[in-house]
């Protein structure tokens, strides 16, 4: 993008600059994910490679491993700390949903908090747009501002009049901003189904990226081939579930036959568990590493997060999803894909290494093909529109 065309213009410190002032600059994008688990910043990545591709000036906000991942990914570029949500999940399905309800003041405090941090940074660093995936309170009444979500529809235990109310309550935060984009295709080839596709649309304009991914579909020469019996094991999502999870994997794989790799989705964490010769585990894989690692594996095993449900089907691999208990979206997820043939589905509590690899050789996959194009139209229209402002 051209400078000079850019109408947007202010100093450093976000002093408006009119069009014949020296110092004109590139368009700046603030770019923030929610910090409930990873995926919300791994999606967050290709987003962030086409701002970076239309000569943007992106800038980074988070904490904790969110941070940890995103200036992994982009060590060059402006990173602000910005509190999350901290969010704990319960042991179980009831406990997680009490937790919830108890710390809703909390969220709500945070979603207040992050839009104070919101004006103050606008104004001390002149932003031009943002780009909020997921976190609530960073919209702004005098610039732009996106909302990345797959969950339009959010699915209970307790039937469809509480599913109404909380659309209801969701959209009144999503209608306070700009644009939401949805990562999935907007066809019927979709990945997330109702929660994607509602009956009931947010009043902003919604548009479809399609399903995003860091990794590409075709491995570098120096990647090995697939391994038959070769296992990679994701461990991802808030705690005490990722550990509950990943204690049974480990009491599980010390029987495995084969080889496998254990990813454990704690990047900056110090303390580590040995490896042997047949199994192999990673507190944190950059991302080149863990595509590899994806790519020469015969299954993956991880939940049914979005966000890494789009990185198993970019790469077409076959995998086996455990739902994280008492967390409806990821057990709608699980059901709909595994209705779909896309991915096979077991439970956290009956799951076994064995019995999972059991059910897969009677599983006939059908695993659909991601189109790439949608993305680069939508970020490009967006800040074409920046332009004409």
């Amino acid at each position: 993008m051209k400078q000079e065309n850019f109408n947007i213009v202010r100093d450093s410190k976000g002093k408006s600059l009119s069009p014949g002032e020296p110092g004109l600059r590139k368009p700046r994008i603030l770019v923030a994910p929610l910090d409930w688990g990873l995926g919300h910043a791994t999606r967050c990545i290709p987003v962030i490679y086409e701002l970076l591709r239309l000569d943007c000036d992106v800038w980074l906000a988070g904490e904790g491993i969110q941070e940890a991942l995103l200036k992994e990914e982009f060590p060059g570029l402006s990173f602000l700390p910005l509190p999350g949500y901290h969010v704990h999940y319960g042991r179980s399905a009831a406990g997680m949903l009490w937790n919830l309800v108890r710390q809703s003041g909390k969220i709500l405090r945070a979603i207040k908090d992050e839009n104070n941090w919101l004006k103050k940074m606008v104004g001390e660093y002149g932003f031009d747009a943002v780009i909020s995936d997921n976190r609530y309170g960073l919209y702004h009444s005098t610039i732009p501002c996106i909302f990345i979500t797959h969950q339009l529809a959010i699915k209970t235990l307790f039937g469809k009049w509480l599913e109404r109310l909380l659309q209801k309550r969701n959209y009144k935060y999503i209608n306070r901003f700009t644009e939401c984009w949805v990562p999935d295709d907007e066809s019927e080839n979709n990945l997330a189904g109702e929660l994607s596709h509602p009956g009931k649309k947010p009043a902003i304009p919604l548009k479809y990226t399609g399903a995003l991914s860091r990794f590409k579909s075709f491995p570098p020469v120096s990647s090995p081939a697939e391994l038959k019996d070769h296992l990679l094991i994701i461990l991802s999502g808030p705690e005490p579930q990722r550990t509950i999870f990943e204690n049974r994997i480990i009491d599980d794989i010390v029987h495995y036959p084969g080889t496998a790799t254990i990813a454990r989705g704690l990047p900056g964490a110090v303390n580590l568990i040995p490896s042997t010769n047949t199994i192999k585990f990673y507190n944190h894989l950059p991302a080149e590493e863990l595509n590899k690692e994806m790519i020469g594996a015969e299954y993956i095993i991880s939940r049914s997060g979005y966000s890494t449900i789009m990185d198993i089907i970019k790469l077409g691999k076959k995998s086996i999803l455990i739902a994280t208990p008492g967390q409806t979206e990821q057990e709608y997820l699980a059901k709909y894909l595994q209705e779909k043939k896309i991915a096979l589905t077991i439970s956290q509590k009956s799951f076994s290494i064995s019995s999972a690899l059991q059910s897969v050789k009677s599983f006939s996959y059908t695993i659909p093909k991601i189109e790439e194009v949608k993305l680069p139209q939508v970020v490009s229209q967006f800040i074409q529109s920046l332009k004409k402002d």
